[in-house]
């Protein structure tokens, strides 16, 4: 499995950023997506799911501002971060479970200034 983010930036609060997730050598429309996030000296935490049927999932914090997609032609998932805030800085990761084993890629760094 290979995963590949992109889309980080520096962005002002208010803002609004897309993530992309670029995934390869795995039947991508047959696996549930995930995007996760490391704040500085926090520990990492999910930030939104979507399964392989499409259904979606989100942490409280960015409910009504994020949405998670995907596109199984494209095999990739998106994040659409609206509204951003400074609590939202940290570095994004998309992961997948792989035959019982979970799977990150490269995270992608979104700084929102206040």
């Amino acid at each position: 499995v290979q995963l590949q983010a992109s889309g980080g930036g520096l962005v002002q609060a208010g803002g609004f950023l897309r993530l992309s997730c670029a995934a390869s050598r795995i039947m991508f429309r047959a696996y549930d997506m995930e995007w996760y996030r490391q704040a500085p000296g926090k520990e990492r935490e999910l930030v939104a799911s979507i399964t392989s049927g499409g259904e979606t999932t989100y942490t409280d914090p960015v409910k009504g501002r994020f949405i998670i997609y995907r596109s199984n032609v494209e095999d990739a998932v998106y994040l659409q971060m609206n509204n951003l805030k400074p609590e939202d800085t940290a570095v994004y990761y998309c992961s997948t479970v792989d035959r019982g084993v979970r799977r990150w890629g490269r995270g992608t760094l979104v700084t929102v200034s206040s």
